[in-house]
């Protein structure tokens, strides 16, 4: 089963992510099976999150649920099994030169795969993707033949990457496409009506090569869920609270710029945003964050859920999806993460590179400049 044009993610409910309030086991647990009652049929798991406790409880959310009747996205590659945390940059990357040599990285890929597979409770993910790789992971063919032989036995039916965790790897994806077409079905990226940039570049890339997009943080933070309102207060560790101050006022505004284009088509903010992201080819799904925010006229977790899920088959006009652009240009509006020109030499975090000659001439291949 493909994915299906909305997904549930099991970094929602704050329970694995620290966004707004931490939901309860119990109720952590019921948001999935009422995802799947009100009619989301895609769900997506990453095996880090939690150390494996988010597959544990999304297996046991779907258990009893025949397996053909959903789709499963599992994504791998942190090692938590041998790795120790690096701080706020988290869990190396099995690729990095002190977890695994070459020669290891597939054995490796299968014994996450099949431990993600066990805990979530079943014998293949629909999609399976490469997650947060670093520039060896976008580029090694060691690491893609692996991916490869997962898939040729069976234990995923499709193969992507999962840029992150932030913004950027514009030229990295791309190049990846390039190399690596025959094997990548999707790629996850940031894209939503307040940051197009710089995920838009990467669309004509992905269409060339018939790789279907998901977008993530189609939610904003939050803002397109409408229950946020300017000078709002975040609790201790919640990650937003890192954001540029008066994020939050700024989306606020440029979201009721558009609220006409929304009420035009009949469609809550969130709908809107969903809407905006799959009128733009090739993207075929999204899914957003569901956060539960505190106090009085918070929207609960469940109702965005169930806001999502009767998403109407609306598509805006190319010139509404530009307008809308217009209103949320983010271009330049922080340091992209992947290869960059302010790098002339190695860097110290896993998630930057010095640019290469290579992704300049992909840069002029699909004409998104060079000025990364």
């Amino acid at each position: 089963m493909d994915l299906t044009k909305t997904c549930y993610g099991t970094w929602s409910g704050g329970r694995f992510m620290h966004f707004g309030e931490m939901v309860s086991e119990e109720r952590y647990l019921n948001l999935i099976r009422h995802a799947f009652e009100k009619g989301i049929r895609t769900f997506i798991t990453a095996d880090v999150y939690g150390l494996g406790r988010a597959d544990e409880m999304l297996g046991q959310a779907l258990e009893g649920i025949p397996r053909e009747d959903y789709s499963l996205v599992g994504i791998i590659g942190h090692d938590f099994y041998k790795g120790e945390r690096q701080g706020s940059a988290g869990y190396p990357r099995f690729t990095h030169p002190d977890r695994y040599v070459e020669k290891e990285y597939a054995s490796y890929l299968r014994m996450a795969c099949e431990r993600s597979l066990e805990r979530c409770q079943t014998n293949h993910f629909d999609l399976l993707m490469l997650h947060n790789p670093d520039e060896i992971g976008y580029t090694s063919e060691a690491v893609w033949e692996g991916m490869r032989r997962l898939k040729d036995e069976g234990l995923a039916e499709r193969l992507g990457v999962a840029p992150g965790p932030a913004n950027g790897f514009t030229l990295d994806l791309l190049k990846c496409f390039n190399s690596y077409a025959e094997l990548i079905d999707w790629a996850m990226i940031i894209l939503n009506p307040l940051e197009p940039w710089p995920g838009q570049h990467v669309l004509a890339g992905a269409k060339e090569n018939q790789v279907k997009i998901l977008t993530r943080v189609i939610d904003y933070g939050g803002v397109f869920h409408d229950d946020m309102q300017p000078g709002h207060q975040f609790r201790p560790g919640d990650h937003r609270a890192y954001r540029p101050e008066g994020w939050v006022e700024r989306g606020c505004e440029k979201r009721e710029l558009m609220r006409p284009i929304a009420e035009k088509h009949g469609l809550s903010m969130l709908q809107f945003a969903a809407a905006w992201c799959l009128s733009q080819d090739p993207v075929a799904s999204v899914v957003p964050t569901f956060i539960q925010e505190a106090g009085e006229n918070a929207i609960s977790v469940e109702d965005q859920i169930a806001n999502l899920a009767n998403l109407p088959d609306v598509k805006l006009s190319a010139e509404e999806v530009e307008a809308v652009r217009a209103i949320g240009d983010n271009t330049g509006c922080m340091a992209l993460k992947g290869a960059s020109q302010r790098h002339d030499g190695p860097c110290e975090r896993p998630d930057e590179w010095p640019m290469r000659e290579d992704l300049l001439a992909v840069a002029d291949q699909y004409g998104v400049g060079r000025s990364w």
